[in-house]
């Protein structure tokens, strides 16, 4: 199926931490197949300011309206990076989005701990996932082989971003979508729907593990979709 003459063509697709963005490839493959034009950023992780940059690298480069989409750490990116004129709407998947002034670190406060999401923190600052508890925090709803894959290729990120405040919250400005993942271990699920709902977005909800990018990669294709149709008539 191709696009038609009413959507939005371009999407920009923003990995979050501990990953890279080679885990978008069922989300790129599904929407190429359907004829929109996909970008994904590579996310240096080394700060707060180098990740806003690189998807603002990429969006300059688009030929005209995006839908801007952000997994997990993602989120925070888009949401200062979605102010750009090229981005016509947002797409939170199981993402963080936090408001003009807030840094990442303060949403996580008055929601429940995750504890099989466990962080390994180095002298240099840097946050790799505990490799015994990867798969069942990150991706339990993978194959063995592909959590495997993730865990050995995770990026680590320097954990400073976290308590780096957001400029601007492009979802105040922007079209909003959400999918949230109902078994994700990386985030309690009320903190996502309150984000979520904070940014008016239209929520789609799926049984999937803080991975659904990769494990759920036609219900977020479906989503952006819906997004580029609906974008562009606001």
């Amino acid at each position: 199926m191709s696009t038609n003459d009413h959507e939005i063509r371009n999407v920009v697709l923003v990995h979050g931490a501990f990953a890279d963005g080679a885990g978008w490839r069922g989300v790129y493959d599904d929407l190429t197949a359907r004829g929109f034009s996909v970008a994904i950023v590579q996310n240096p992780l080394t700060s707060f300011e180098d990740d806003v940059a690189a998807t603002t690298r990429v969006l300059d480069r688009q030929d005209g309206p995006a839908i801007l989409v952000g997994h997990s750490w993602g989120g925070t990116v888009i949401t200062e990076a979605g102010v750009h004129p090229n981005v016509a709407g947002l797409v939170y998947v199981s993402a963080l989005a936090p408001d003009a002034g807030q840094t990442t670190g303060q949403q996580y406060e008055g929601f429940a701990p995750t504890p099989d999401f466990v962080i390994e923190v180095g002298d240099d600052g840097y946050g790799f996932l505990d490799p015994e508890k990867f798969q069942v925090g990150f991706a339990h709803d993978a194959s063995d082989a592909d959590a495997a894959f993730l865990r050995d290729s995770q990026v680590p990120i320097n954990m400073a971003v976290f308590d780096a405040a957001v400029t601007n919250a492009a979802w105040r400005e922007k079209p909003t979508w959400a999918v949230i993942a109902t078994e994700d271990r990386a985030f309690d699920r009320a903190m996502l729907q309150h984000m979520a709902q904070r940014a008016g977005a239209q929520v789609t909800e799926v049984a999937a593990s803080h991975a659904v990018y990769l494990t759920q990669a036609r219900v977020v294709a479906d989503t952006i979709v819906t997004a580029a149709q609906n974008a562009a008539t606001r």
